[in-house]
């Protein structure tokens, strides 16, 4: 749950190092051309066995696990492939946010440019966390945005974030609507831009106009040689 700058919830512990985002995302669930039903595929081997049949074991299988909404995790969570799938089946799913001690370079920067936080804290407040997660009373956990701080019955740690991503963070923000606060920015260097190099402005468009205005015959010969 989020409230403002506060994102509070239950947590679970994943306590599996090196978990690559070909296991966060398997392949098989890729195939679909938008990102409708990756909560499905979402740690599907470890939440399923070869049958298909629900693992009992496992953490996020487990009823009274069902509304987790952050994940404690090993060390170098997300490493492996540059799979945006994985951070969208994350958010689907239900998951605001992920503790752990690091993070693959590339799935970092995919889950916080589409507002998936990502928090790192050092392996001793982690294994905290996880001892907190593993009790239903103590498996609560505040995430304040503003002083950047997590809070449990155990942990009260101090994170870091870029200044770019705390302000997404703060302003509930992706790397689009980032973007889209710079529009008169952006405008304003289009048109100097222009204004120095007008006859670079359209000149795609300005050649097929050309092209179109030019009888066939005149028309440069295609590659296969026809004319």
């Amino acid at each position: 749950m989020r409230e403002q700058h506060i994102l509070s919830g239950k947590m679970a512990a994943l306590a599996i190092e090196n978990l690559d985002t070909d296991q966060i995302m398997p392949k098989q669930f890729l195939h679909g051309i938008d990102k409708a039903g990756l909560d499905k595929g979402l740690l599907y081997d470890l939440r399923f066995d070869a049958e298909g049949q629900q693992r009992p074991g496992f953490v996020l299988n487990q009823p009274e696990r069902a509304d987790v909404e952050i994940l404690v995790a090993g060390a170098n969570f997300g490493c492996g492939s540059s799979r945006e799938h994985a951070v969208w089946g994350l958010q689907q799913y239900g998951i605001q946010a992920i503790i752990a001690p690091s993070f693959g370079e590339i799935f970092y920067s995919n889950a916080m440019n589409n507002q998936l936080l990502l928090v790192m804290l050092p392996e001793p407040d982690i294994a905290q966390l996880m001892a907190d997660a593993h009790s239903l009373e103590t498996a609560h956990v505040h995430i304040d945005l503003q002083t950047l701080r997590v809070k449990s019955q155990s942990v009260d740690a101090a994170f870091s974030l870029s200044e770019r991503h705390h302000r997404m963070q703060l302003e509930r923000r992706d790397l689009i609507g980032m973007s889209l606060t710079y529009q008169a920015e952006i405008r304003h260097f289009a048109q100097r831009h222009w204004e120095a190099y007008p006859w670079l402005k359209d000149v795609a468009l300005r050649t097929r106009q050309h092209l179109g205005a030019t009888p066939r015959a005149q028309q440069p010969a295609s590659f296969g040689g026809k004319a």
